[in-house]
């Protein structure tokens, strides 16, 4: 089992950037991959960035290369820092953590609102 918590969503204009922050509640080492994924209202909710224990990454089209996955693993922690925010970045992003048991867990979820 894993606990997990985002921050760092909030409101910004476009243009602008953010850092999303997901603190996991285990050593890293111990989870396959983590990363994140989005839903905005009425969408279904899609895949971010992932990185894997091995330090792989895998970006989806949706954040046309202004997104970034990384990990600090002392701090049992994964970051999306997001830049050149558009309007259709607006959604809750979700950090995901997949165990080496196969169990996949999900944060609650963070708010992005990129204004126009």
């Amino acid at each position: 089992q894993v606990q997990l918590v985002e921050s760092g969503g909030g409101l910004v204009q476009t243009g602008g950037s953010l850092r999303l922050s997901c603190a996991a509640s285990r050593s890293i080492f111990s989870i396959n991959a983590m990363g994140w994924h989005r839903q905005a209202p009425g969408k279904q909710r899609e895949l971010v960035a992932t990185i894997t224990k091995g330090g792989t990454t895998n970006y989806a089209d949706v954040g046309e290369g202004r997104f970034t996955v990384s990990r600090d693993n002392a701090k049992n922690t994964v970051y999306l820092q997001m830049n050149s925010l558009k309007p259709e970045d607006t959604a809750v992003y979700y950090c995901y953590a997949l165990l080496a048991n196969g169990n996949p867990y999900w944060g609650q979820g963070t708010q992005v609102t990129v204004s126009s």
